[in-house]
C-alpha cells in the first residue's frame, strides 16, 4: 500500500493523525444545524476569545439537539455535515479547540469519520494487519476481525452517530480503540517495508532504494504516532465526559 493516501488530496498528516484540508471543501457553507448568528459573526472576524466561546456553545447545542430528537433525518444530516456542507465552517469553530474540550473532541470525531470514509480500503488493510496484535479492540470498536472497505465506512458512521444518539463516552472509547489498531497496523507496515528493503539490498547490493524505503517507513511511523496521540485524546475525553467535565 502506498503512503500517498495519507498525504495527498484533502487528507494530510497532522498532530491529530488525520486532517481534512479546508481547501478540500467545494464552497463555504451555512449548515442549517448551526446557528446562523454564529456564522454571521465568524464571517466578520471575531477575536479568539469570542470564537472559543462560540465553539463550546455550538458543540454543546448540536449535541443536545440530536440527543433530543427522534427524527433519523436530523441525525443523518448532522453526521454528514462535513460531506454536505464542507469542512470550512466547523474548522473555523472547532479545529483550534483543545482536545480535552467538547468542541475539540467533536472536531476529532468528525475528522476520524471523514478520514475513514475517504481511505476505507487502505484502512481495512491496516486493520487486518494491526488487529491481531490488539486483542480486545474488535469488541470495543465494534469491527469484524477482517473488515472490508464497506465495513470501515459503516463503522465510521456508527462511531459518530453513537456519539450523538448513544453514550458519548462509549463512542469515544470506540474511536480510541479503532485508532489504536490503525496505528499498530501502520507501525507493522513500516517495519515490513524496512525489513524487505534491507533483505533486497543485502541480496542484490543495491542501496539506492533503501533510503526511499526508510523515508516511507518514517512517514508511516509519524502518522502512527499522531494517531496514538489522538487515541489518547479520545480516551481522556471519555474519562472527562463520565466525570461531567468535558465542556
Amino acid at each position: 500500500m502506498s503512503t500517498d493516501s495519507y498525504r495527498s488530496g484533502s487528507i494530510q498528516s497532522s498532530r491529530t493523525g488525520f486532517l481534512v484540508s479546508p481547501s478540500g471543501a467545494s464552497r463555504p457553507a451555512r449548515p442549517a444545524q448551526l446557528d446562523p448568528a454564529i456564522l454571521d459573526h465568524l464571517s466578520g472576524g471575531l477575536d479568539p476569545e469570542k470564537v472559543s466561546e462560540m465553539s463550546h456553545a455550538s458543540a454543546a447545542a448540536l449535541l443536545d439537539r440530536v440527543h433530543h430528537t427522534e427524527d433519523p433525518q436530523v441525525v443523518r444530516r448532522v453526521i454528514t455535515l462535513v460531506d454536505t456542507e464542507g469542512v470550512d465552517v466547523i474548522a473555523q469553530l472547532w479545529s483550534d479547540a483543545e482536545p480535552d474540550s467538547l468542541p475539540g473532541i467533536m472536531w476529532r470525531l468528525y475528522m476520524l469519520r471523514t478520514w475513514m470514509q475517504r481511505n476505507r480500503e487502505h484502512i481495512a488493510r491496516l486493520w487486518r494487519l494491526g488487529e491481531p496484535v490488539a486483542t480486545t479492540a474488535s469488541a470495543i470498536a465494534g469491527v469484524d476481525e477482517t473488515p472490508d472497505a464497506s465495513d470501515i465506512a459503516r463503522t465510521a458512521d456508527s462511531i459518530l452517530s453513537g456519539a450523538f444518539t448513544g453514550d458519548f463516552a462509549v463512542a469515544l472509547d470506540r474511536a480510541s480503540a479503532f485508532t489504536d489498531v490503525i496505528a499498530t497496523g501502520l507501525r507493522l507496515q513500516a517495519r515490513r517495508i524496512t525489513v524487505k528493503e534491507r533483505e533486497t539490498t543485502a541480496r542484490d547490493g543495491e542501496r539506492g532504494t533503501l533510503h526511499e524505503a526508510q523515508t516511507r517507513a518514517a512517514r508511516l511511523m509519524h502518522t502512527a504516532a499522531n494517531l496514538l496521540t489522538t487515541s489518547r485524546d479520545f480516551r481522556e475525553g471519555a474519562h472527562l465526559w463520565r466525570r461531567g467535565r468535558l465542556e
